[in-house]
């Protein structure tokens, strides 16, 4: 790193067809899901993310297209076209937005990385629910290459889906 990268930082480089992780915590299959409308790809194509903290980054350069009221679930829309949809949890939208804090709102331009809102993960699992969080494409049929990074620990700074057109 040289003497201007670290005054003025080094400007990080994002793939346009790469989604990196969300939250931090073990990425698996979609289809362990244990709900069928995730995970059979009934909303697209994606991975789940089984969270260590509860808070939730742009996974993309984009804007949020849908940020729900009840604050369990988003979704954005990257600046290449790419349709996310982070959900956190499982029924958590009957929480009523008990255990999460919304830090952004609908039209909102945001930059990978930026967080999104926050999610009480040990309240969830106090009202019985999974915390297991679907991290889906929804326009998947959209790419001829869908390739999906599981069975490690990630951070915001690792790809988990990798798409080609």
């Amino acid at each position: 790193m040289g003497l201007f990268d670290k005054l003025f930082g080094k400007k990080e480089e994002i793939n346009p067809n790469h989604i990196y992780a969300p939250m931090a915590g073990e990425v698996v299959e979609i289809n362990v899901v244990p709900d069928p409308t995730f995970a059979e790809g009934m909303l697209g194509n994606g991975v789940a993310i089984k969270p260590t903290d509860g808070k939730v980054y742009a996974p993309v350069n984009g804007t949020v297209d849908t940020m729900f009221d009840t604050g369990h679930a988003c979704s954005l829309i990257s600046d290449n076209g790419i349709e996310i949809l982070i959900h956190v949890g499982l029924e958590t939208v009957g929480l009523n937005g008990a255990p999460f804090q919304v830090k952004v709102q609908n039209g909102q331009k945001v930059k990978k990385g930026q967080l999104l809102f926050e999610a009480d993960l040990a309240a969830i699992e106090a009202a019985g629910l999974p915390t297991i969080t679907p991290v889906l494409v929804c326009n998947s049929d959209d790419y001829s290459t869908f390739n999906v990074s599981t069975g490690k620990t990630v951070t915001n700074a690792d790809v988990v889906i990798e798409l080609g057109k």
